[in-house]
């Protein structure tokens, strides 16, 4: 099977890892064993067979909605038409180009890897989803149409099922903190260019207090990491890597997509705004584990909203002075109204902004701009926004729509020597 092509929206490939050579030669068959044959050969070309003729639909979910939530597994569900291929996705087809003859058994068979690759204008291979397949249903229909639902996930999947053996950390970085997890007995996570761990920006405490019990959860401990320290991201990217970025805070601009309403941007079709009490916080409690209660207040927010807070006991942070950075950091005193998330329909826009929102990264800078009207006139309104979470939902007979879950950004840029306007040292021109 071949790459098909999305109505107004790309070119696309659904890769499953059958578990053998798709086109190895074996031994006696009548088709795959016949010497000097060009189709099945000694090296078997590939392990990862392509189904995406078959495809119905795909939906991918990455990330989270809001940037005080969890990260959780990446997902990506699919639709197989197995009438389409006279059965081939059959479990029971000992024929199907999919079986693995040497081990008699289905090669599309839950826990092996997957892929969904869309190719750019340049045609240039961009994934948008990596990870493995946990589950087919399959629904049989006498004389109707018979369909395979395959849900799939990515490594934050396996770091869930993970437990960390007991363990007495020394006092360090959350990226040392996170390599060393990573690379404890029991959990063996692979290394090189399957892991983009950032170094951190907070120190996380060491000795008896901040021991890690025996049976500690991966994912579990990752996401305290996160919570009560580093408050940055922890996730698996579209190409598979596990990422930790640091604290959520200045990113470089310019934006990779410039999300607008008046045909200066990639369109959108529709957005939403929230302006809620509920995000107001005005006062945080945090205790290190090895520490005392820290205190961040706001006393005028206190008055006119009544009293919202936040307490965090038991902080990974090594220090008070940490634990009062963060207090002060996690305070929003005065509600304020945000572009939360925006969707775009691939066939309305154009293919270099297809590309770009193609392949929109969490933690991305983009910038949403919506045109509201203010006395009968229409002004722009515009939020700096980086990409908390990632929706992707393609029917292959339509299209392709994305929505981006976003929240507020401070932007900076790159000071260039000589330039009009990034040439001058200040609060947002900094060194690289």
């Amino acid at each position: 099977m071949a790459t098909v092509t999305v109505p107004n929206a790309g070119t696309y490939d659904l890769l499953v890892d059958t578990g053998s050579p798709v086109a190895g030669f074996t031994l006696d068959d009548p088709t795959r064993g016949v010497l000097d044959n060009t189709t099945f050969v000694l090296d078997g070309l590939t392990d990862f067979a392509s189904i995406t003729e078959g495809v119905l639909n795909v939906s991918i979910k990455r990330g989270r909605q809001d940037d005080n939530d969890a990260f959780t597994n990446g997902t990506m569900s699919f639709t197989l038409n197995d009438t389409l291929v006279d059965g081939l996705f059959n479990p029971f087809d000992s024929d199907s180009p999919y079986y693995d003859p040497t081990n008699s058994e289905p090669g599309l068979a839950p826990g092996r890897a997957v892929q969904l690759i869309r190719y750019d204008d340049n045609n240039d291979p961009e994934p948008l989803f990596t990870g493995f397949i946990v589950n087919y249903d399959y629904n049989f229909q006498l004389g109707g149409l018979d369909t395979v639902n395959v849900f799939c996930v990515d490594n934050m999947y396996r770091l869930a099922q993970t437990f960390i053996t007991g363990h007495n950390p020394t006092k360090e970085l959350t990226g040392a903190r996170i390599n060393a997890i990573l690379d404890r007995v029991g959990v063996d996570y692979p290394t090189g260019a399957a892991r983009d761990i950032a170094a951190g920006t907070v120190e996380l405490g060491g000795g008896g207090a901040y021991a890690i019990d025996e049976g500690t959860n991966v994912k579990a401990y990752f996401d305290f990491i996160t919570y009560s320290a580093e408050r940055g991201r922890i996730f698996v990217d579209r190409e598979g890597v596990l990422v930790s970025q640091n604290r959520i805070g200045q990113v470089f601009g310019p934006a990779v997509v410039q999300f607008s309403d008046n045909g200066s941007g990639t369109k959108y079709r529709t957005i939403e705004i929230s302006f809620q009490a509920e995000n107001i916080i005005n006062r945080v409690a945090i205790t290190p584990a090895g520490g005392s209660q820290q205190l961040a207040n706001d006393t005028n927010s206190q008055t006119k909203y009544f009293i919202k807070s936040i307490y965090i006991d038991g902080s990974l942070l090594h220090d008070n002075t940490a634990a009062l950075d963060l207090a002060n950091y996690l305070l929003q005193p005065e509600p304020t109204p945000k572009f939360t998330n925006v969707e775009t329909w691939f066939g309305s826009i154009s293919a270099t902004d297809r590309d770009a929102v193609a392949i929109l990264e969490l933690g991305s800078y983009v910038s949403v701009e919506k045109s509201v009207l203010v006395g009968g006139v229409s002004i722009p309104q515009f939020q700096d926004s980086t990409v908390e979470g990632i929706e992707h939902r393609i029917t292959f007979s339509q299209g392709h729509a994305t929505r981006v879950y976003t929240t507020r950004a401070i932007v900076v840029y790159e000071l260039l020597l000589d330039d009009p306007v990034y040439g001058t040292l200040d609060s947002t021109n900094v060194l690289g």
